[in-house]
């Protein structure tokens, strides 16, 4: 079944990593053929994909009232990997399988937001519920800038199965939470194959799924307010885990 990508680096990433079926590059009438438009028109082409000019309020509609930046792509929906893909990656790049995994996250920019950092920082896979959590979307696309066609996103029924499965091939379970007497992150070293494990938006962590955790982790605070969005804490953490593995991958300009 089609769905409606929208915004230019949704479009663009997606357009770029080729993972899906395109049907069709639809553009606002007035949308002018320049800059990063100029460069979607043109990896449309390369790509054969039919380019078609319609009044912005059809965008609207396709869009949900979203911000589409007067681009929007009919494709095929998100290609999901198989936690055998996810551990494949690590292996074919000799590293420590090094994985995100969510439990039940419902925020689109949340995820959204997390997945960006998972591409940056060379998570060689995410892993997220098929029920009651939210899935790779357009919006979710949107909010990551398109890193997410990039990525290999696996759905499981049981995150807590996965997770059991996941520590046979030696992946530690790394939970991280807010709260008294847990170990701050600065005390644990992450280079170890890892799996960094976040809770939904106010709930925090299922009660199975922090007991399945080996380890625990809080980031200290000082000041007056006592929690951070998981979409913040996830990119310490990421960050964090992969300065531990000395910025493997970094290549400075």
């Amino acid at each position: 079944m089609p769905e409606y990508l929208y915004g230019h680096w949704g479009v663009m990433e997606a357009l770029r990593a080729n993972r899906r079926k395109f049907e069709q590059l639809l553009l606002a009438e007035k949308a002018e053929e320049k800059g990063i438009v100029s460069e979607i028109m043109h990896i449309a082409n390369v790509r054969n994909v039919p380019i078609k000019r319609v009044p912005k309020h059809i965008l609207d509609d396709l869009s949900n009232g979203a911000n589409h930046q007067s681009t929007v792509l009919r494709a095929q929906t998100y290609p999901y990997a198989s936690i055998e893909d996810i551990l494949d990656i690590a292996q074919k790049r000799n590293e420590k399988p090094f994985l995100l995994l969510l439990d039940l996250l419902k925020d689109p920019q949340n995820v959204g937001s997390l997945l960006r950092v998972a591409d940056v920082v060379g998570v060689h896979g995410i892993i997220m519920q098929d029920r009651r959590a939210v899935a790779v979307t357009p919006a979710v696309v949107n909010a990551s800038s398109g890193a997410v066609e990039h990525l290999q996103v696996a759905q499981v029924t049981n995150l807590v199965n996965t997770m059991k499965d996941l520590k046979k091939h030696d992946v530690w379970m790394v939970g991280f939470e807010i709260g008294e007497g847990i170990l701050p992150i600065n005390e644990t070293n992450l280079n170890m194959s890892l799996g960094i494990v976040l809770g939904s938006e106010g709930e925090g962590m299922r009660r199975l799924v922090k007991e399945t955790c080996d380890i625990l982790l809080t980031l200290p605070m000082r000041g007056n307010v006592g929690s951070l969005n998981v979409a913040t804490v996830g990119a310490v953490a990421l960050y964090n885990a992969w300065q531990a593995r000395g910025w493997q991958g970094w290549k400075p300009l």
